[in-house]
């Protein structure tokens, strides 16, 4: 048995597919069935049920995979041990965000972090927050940004929390739109009841936004006016530019979008808490801390140094 065996094994039950996980792996497909075939044989039991194309995991499988995640991640632990000893001039991290997070503060700290340690290799996952936190629990990441943690932490007893920004959720419309300005009666915010009355672009089910919104709505008893619906961040705010409808997003994302125009949301308002996740059990590496420090620096200028972001963002922790 050896970890190649292991990583192939550990990439069919993820995918469910021998196709997709040599792809994934870099592997021819014939390669990686000889090394499942290979580990079947030295365990002396079959892992996979293989039928009609469906791949499952049998009971062997089942016991198998929790230790061969938790080998690949000590492997992986190794490698980043001997990284250490190089310092910061060369490493790895691997960090873990959400969509609204990666176009606003992960952006400038990625691009702080890589001009401090351009040796040090960077990997980004853009998930919403409950995937984020699996990816994290099976040793997939070192850090990551998430901002649904009421309901997951509970999920992940290791999990490490440390809120870095409070965000209020904003409303906003093409700069040349009066969308707005017609809604809001002259006032300086605007009710959620009467964004409920403006055409609106909304993310897919699913994203954390969306979700957060979606329950605002269905709790205060309101449907929106839907016109565009299934997009990712940089398709919503392309679409708002344009004058589709409008949006309610973020703040932090509004930097360098002067094609767009925000008001406050009230009535209710709709706060939320950006937090840094990291495993509790397992030490970070300095290419990690150094990523952390670049991540709550960066944080610090976002609240301090970004005109309009003052009032809507806000240091925690």
């Amino acid at each position: 048995m050896n970890l190649e065996q292991l990583k192939s094994f550990a990439e069919v039950a993820a995918t469910g597919h021998f196709t997709k996980a040599a792809a994934s792996l870099h592997l021819a497909q014939p390669s990686l069935s000889r090394q499942i075939s290979t580990l079947e044989k030295e365990l002396g039991a079959e892992l996979f049920h293989r039928a009609h194309g469906h791949i499952t995991l049998t009971d062997a499988g089942k016991t198998l995979l929790p230790t061969a995640k938790r080998m690949l991640a000590d492997a992986e632990a190794v490698r980043r041990d001997m990284d250490e000893l190089a310092g910061l001039r060369r490493g790895r991290v691997r960090l873990g965000a959400t969509p609204t997070l990666c176009v606003s503060l992960v952006a400038e700290a990625i691009s702080r972090f890589h001009t401090a340690h351009p040796g040090v290799e960077l990997e980004l996952m853009e998930k919403g927050s409950r995937e984020l936190i699996e990816a994290l629990a099976g040793g997939e990441l070192d850090l990551a940004l998430i901002t649904r943690t009421f309901e997951l932490a509970p999920q992940m007893p290791r999990l490490s929390l440390r809120s870095v920004l409070a965000e209020d959720l904003v409303v906003i419309a093409a700069a040349d739109s009066d969308l707005l300005t017609s809604a809001r009666q002259e006032r300086e915010q605007i009710t959620l009841a009467e964004v409920a009355d403006l055409p609106q672009v909304l993310f897919h089910h699913g994203y954390d936004l969306r979700e957060a919104t979606s329950a605002a709505f269905e709790s205060a008893g309101l449907t929106p006016k839907v016109v565009v619906e299934g997009a990712e961040m940089d398709a919503v705010l392309r679409f708002v530019e344009r004058g589709l409808g409008v949006a309610i997003v973020p703040a932090m994302v509004l930097v360098d979008r002067p094609l767009l125009t925000s008001v406050p949301l009230i009535d209710p308002r709709l706060p939320r808490t950006v937090s840094l996740a990291e495993r509790a059990d397992v030490r970070a590496t300095r290419a990690a801390s150094a990523m952390e420090s670049t991540i709550l620096d960066t944080a610090r200028t976002l609240t301090t140094e970004e005109p309009g972001l003052a009032a809507h963002v806000r240091l925690v922790g």
